[in-house]
Formats: C-alpha cells, structure tokens, sequence
C-alpha cells in the first residue's frame, strides 16, 4: 500500500476565509457530523468495553484504519504542512495494544487510498484520524474498567504528554490555514466522509 505523489501545487493554494467566517475545522465537522455520529453510535452499540475480546475487535478495527493511512505520515507536502505529523501515527502503538491482549494483527489487504491521492482528500482522511485521537481520550478512561491502561492494551488511546485538546488545536490551526479552493474544500469533507464510512466497515467486518 501506498500514497504516491500528492498530486497537488502548493502555488495554486488560495485562501478563501473570511475573519467572520467559520474555520475550516469547524466547517469540517458539520458537513461530517452525520456520518461520524453514525460511526460512533455503532463502536458503542457493540458494548467494546464488557469484555477484552470486545475491545481487541475494536482494536482490529482501529489497525485497520490506521494502516491504510500510514504512509500519509511520510508525505513530504504534508509534513510541511501539519505539525509534528510523523510524531502523531499510531499504528505501532495499536499493534502493541494488539500484542498485550494476545491478538495477532489483521491480515494484509488491498489499499483503500489510491496512490495518486491528492492533498484535499488526504487531509480529510487525517482529520478523521485526529479527531479519534482527541476522542480516544474518554476511551481511554472507560478501557481502565478492563485493566487497560498507556502501558498495557490501551496505550493508543493515551492523550498526548502535550494534552490532548492542544495537541488537537494545533492540527485544526494548521488545517485552517491552508488556502484552497471550495472545491478543494469539498474535497476535504469527502475524504473525511469515505474514512469514516471505510472504519464504518470494518466495524461491521470485526463485529459481525
């Protein structure tokens, strides 16, 4: 799997904020909402916390996810434009989770993101991944009832040594920074909207 030449110039980036305007983050989130909420809905409607195998098919799910966004972390344009973004991949920490709880980690399968992905959708996909981390931190302390912790199978879910909610901001400022076109805005939001659509999947893959 991989992600490929992001097939985008920096040099025709244009901004299109107002001051008055809502922030590209926020805009993200409402033109997401639905499809987030539906996501999140049905994580918790399969009770991941009453017991460890519960909880290790939603770590399956979480690996999965994060292995098909892996190599966005070493895109160069993306590095330049978010923060400490190699610093904020998880998927290792997932696959420690994995190995606490005795589970292998799923099996290889085709790529979800097209290697010629280009930075709009790309950034979508990331929103997704880092609003999971600010909101794995009520995961987080809902997996202690299971004796899991940032040292043993719920690691993942941790908050940043920087706190979560700052960590989060400093994402969503360089996010709203970034000039583009609406329909590279719109762009963004489907890429977000198919993430979370492709978790929806393997939540009803790990959970079936």
């Amino acid at each position: 799997m991989g992600a490929g030449p992001l097939r985008y110039v920096v040099a025709y980036m244009t901004p299109t904020e107002t001051i008055d305007a809502p922030t590209r983050s926020k805009r993200l989130k409402a033109a997401t909402s639905s499809t987030h909420d539906s996501l999140d809905k049905r994580i918790m409607s399969e009770d991941i916390f009453s017991s460890r195998d519960r909880f290790a098919k939603f770590l399956r799910v979480q690996y999965r996810f994060h292995r098909d966004i892996q190599t966005l972390y070493a895109t160069p344009l993306l590095r330049a434009l978010l923060p400490d973004l190699a610093q904020r991949q998880r998927l290792q920490q997932i696959a420690a989770d994995l190995a606490d709880l005795g589970q292998d980690i799923p099996a290889e399968s085709a790529p979800v993101i097209a290697n010629d992905i280009e930075l709009p959708q790309a950034l979508g996909w990331l929103y997704v991944a880092e609003g999971s981390n600010l909101g794995g931190t009520i995961l987080f302390k809902l997996a202690a009832k299971l004796g899991l912790d940032a040292a043993f199978g719920a690691r993942h879910l941790a908050a940043h040594p920087d706190g979560a909610a700052r960590h989060w901001r400093e994402f969503t400022s360089a996010l709203d920074a970034i000039g583009m076109t609406d329909t590279q805005e719109a762009a963004t939001i489907d890429g977000a909207n198919v993430a979370f659509r492709t978790v929806r999947g393997y939540v009803e893959q790990e959970f079936s």
